[in-house]
């Protein structure tokens, strides 16, 4: 049996936007804390407060971006939306006081939030039915390989220049490129559901997916933590002097080679199996990483909480996918980002503070718990439900 062409040249165009869009944001999100410090003099709480927005504006917004996909055109919406977001990198070396940046910094939320369910959306609406889960896979590899190399850049940048305005040129620059490559996508015709459907709750939130978004949310918690905090960690509590982006570097590697088997499983029926596995593997991941604080288990933690991530982040996605309707899809996806972003936003607010008054130890600590907590829902609520609703 021949298996319907997953490789075509929109999805390569989606992909690469994706990893370009995805270069630049990435590219930021280490060196905020330390830009902050030095540019402003702001404290560890004050900082995680001021992030976090970031994070806090994306999922306010994320529903009217899932309502937005779903009625409006999608390739015309993504290139709007993703102008949007990269004219932010060009914003921030304008900044000069403390406010513009916040507001600034808050906004661009709104604006990633838009992109986000955009461009996953108009990728899902490419990739034939049958190869669903694996095209996930390979589409979140473009996100692990920018959480690799944007980090790495950023840092190496940093280390040649106190200028940070080279590191927001940078991004702006990716951006921009970004742009023209998403232009080269073709949209395929999606029956949309605004004009057609009374308006209800169903189109901002999917109400079947409330189970699933919220074990997410309890599940992405350390991750935020982990993605805004890694650098300062490394250097504060594990004793590094240089090469914690090296860090993102193992975390990605061990995020695309996971991804690349998880899309597989999923075809094969292995859903939440792979889900299940995921979980555990990133709580003993991160027990890890709290008490083993040597630099070979820093860098190897990496590997495996990116194994983890991996194998957990395209299952709950497909979740989301395969319990809605073909004219939900930007409904779905903007539920399942939504937790994500309520979840990391929570953790790089509340990891600034606990770090603040105790340690960066203390916040991953949180967040194992709160893992913890997630596999319990999952076992018992999310994971049932969905075999329970699941349309395919």
């Amino acid at each position: 049996m021949v298996k319907d062409k997953l490789w075509t040249g929109s999805f390569w165009a989606a992909c690469g936007a994706n990893f370009l869009m995805f270069f630049a944001f990435y590219m930021l999100l280490p060196i905020l804390p330390m830009y902050l410090a030095d540019r402003f003099a702001v404290t560890k709480s004050t900082a995680g407060l001021i992030l976090s927005s970031y994070t806090i504006m994306a999922l306010l917004f994320r529903p009217f971006a899932g309502f937005m996909v779903d009625s409006f055109p999608r390739k015309p919406l993504l290139l709007i939306c993703y102008t949007f977001f990269i004219s932010y990198f060009g914003g921030y070396m304008l900044a000069g006081v403390l406010t513009a940046f916040i507001i600034l910094r808050a906004t661009h939320g709104m604006a990633f939030g838009m992109v986000t369910v955009s461009v996953n959306t108009v990728a899902i609406d490419v990739m034939p039915a049958s190869r669903r889960g694996e095209g996930i896979g390979y589409f979140g590899v473009s996100t692990n390989l920018a959480m690799a190399i944007g980090p790495m850049a950023a840092l190496m940048i940093h280390d040649a220049t106190p200028d940070y305005n080279w590191i927001f040129a940078t991004a702006l620059g990716m951006g921009l490129i970004g742009l023209c490559v998403g232009s080269f996508v073709r949209e395929k015709k999606t029956e949309a559901v605004g004009a057609k459907q009374t308006l209800s709750l169903d189109r901002f939130l999917l109400l079947k997916g409330i189970p699933g978004a919220v074990t997410t949310l309890f599940l992405s918690f350390a991750y935020g933590v982990l993605s805004t905090y890694v650098a300062v960690y490394g250097v504060e509590e594990v004793g590094l002097t240089s090469g914690t982006g090296m860090f993102f570097v193992c975390l990605s590697g061990g995020l695309v080679v996971s991804r690349l088997i998880s899309g597989k499983l999923i075809n094969r029926g292995y859903l939440t199996a792979v889900s299940k596995a995921g979980i555990v593997l990133l709580i003993a991941s991160f027990l890890c990483f709290v008490f083993l604080k040597q630099p070979l288990s820093f860098y190897g933690c990496g590997v495996s909480i990116g194994v983890g991530y991996g194998l957990l982040c395209p299952t709950l996605q497909t979740m989301f996918i395969n319990l809605a309707h073909h004219n939900q899809r930007g409904t779905a996806n903007a539920t399942y980002l939504t937790s994500w972003d309520f979840g990391v936003g929570s953790g790089v607010l509340l990891g600034g503070i606990i770090a603040q008054h105790t340690s960066y130890s203390s916040a991953f600590l949180l967040g194992t718990f709160l893992l913890c907590i997630g596999l319990t829902l999952f076992l018992l609520w999310a994971g049932p439900y969905f075999n329970r609703n699941k349309l395919r």
